[in-house]
């Protein structure tokens, strides 16, 4: 009886989750006016911006919609995964990956795309490089080649871990 009521409160605890995914939409209204914000300043700015600061203003705008992007992305799937089922009605825009993504797929989503945001960083420094500390680029380069080996672990751990689970249609055949 105790552990029926215990274990009941605890699959329904899950629901504290639904407020945090709610307020990383809140996050998402934010960051979409920051990005508003940055084209303004592009424009506002355009003929008497150099190329180099062009192009790294507009690494900073592919860098807010991959972090946008990053936010969906663990709202929905984070949502769908760990509190409800979202039910989407026939006809409406549906996400086509909405409900296949599972914690692990999301995880190497996320690192992936840590990595991509990495990688523009990384480019917006190499922009500026006459700039730049050789010591801070260094640890730049260290950086994100730490993002990019801990992605391709975290992908190949998944892939160890979940290779019974998947059916053989998922294994390609060599060879044939």
């Amino acid at each position: 009886m105790l552990e029926r009521i215990i274990e009941r409160l605890l699959y329904a605890s899950r629901w504290l989750l639904a407020p945090v995914y709610l307020a990383l939409s809140l996050v998402l209204i934010a960051l979409g006016l920051k990005f508003f914000q940055e084209i303004y300043h592009l424009f506002a700015h355009i003929m008497e911006m150099s190329e180099s600061d062009m192009v790294l203003r507009i690494l900073g705008l592919i860098d807010l919609s991959l972090v946008g992007s990053l936010l969906v992305m663990v709202m929905f799937s984070g949502y769908e995964n760990f509190v409800s089922r979202i039910d989407v009605r026939e006809g409406d825009d549906q996400l086509d990956w909405l409900g296949k993504l599972d914690a692990g797929t999301l995880k190497l989503k996320v690192a992936a795309s840590i990595v991509a945001i990495s990688s523009i960083h990384l480019l917006q420094v190499f922009v500026n490089i006459p700039q730049i500390e050789s010591e801070k680029l260094k640890w730049y380069v260290i950086i994100h080649l730490t993002f990019v080996v801990s992605a391709l672990l975290m992908g190949i751990l998944e892939r160890i871990a979940f290779a019974s689970h998947r059916e053989p249609s998922d294994h390609k055949q060599v060879g044939h």
